[in-house]
């Protein structure tokens, strides 16, 4: 009987442990999609057209 209550016991801390493991990994990836999302976004920003006027300069004879 004491062998089946030990095993119980290491089987949950076994399952436990697992799903911290899941719960961790988890939050890696969010944190890491949220860098990249926030990376993404900045890069955006920094996009887009250097002028608007096109006729900014005159042109040549």
């Amino acid at each position: 009987m004491y062998a089946l209550e030990l095993h119980k016991v290491h089987e949950t801390e076994l399952r436990r442990r697992a799903e911290q493991a899941r719960l961790v990994g988890e939050a890696r990836r969010a944190r890491r999609a949220a860098r990249r999302a926030a990376r993404e976004s900045v890069r955006k920003e920094a996009e887009g057209p250097v002028s608007t006027d096109r006729n900014r300069f005159v042109h040549a004879a």
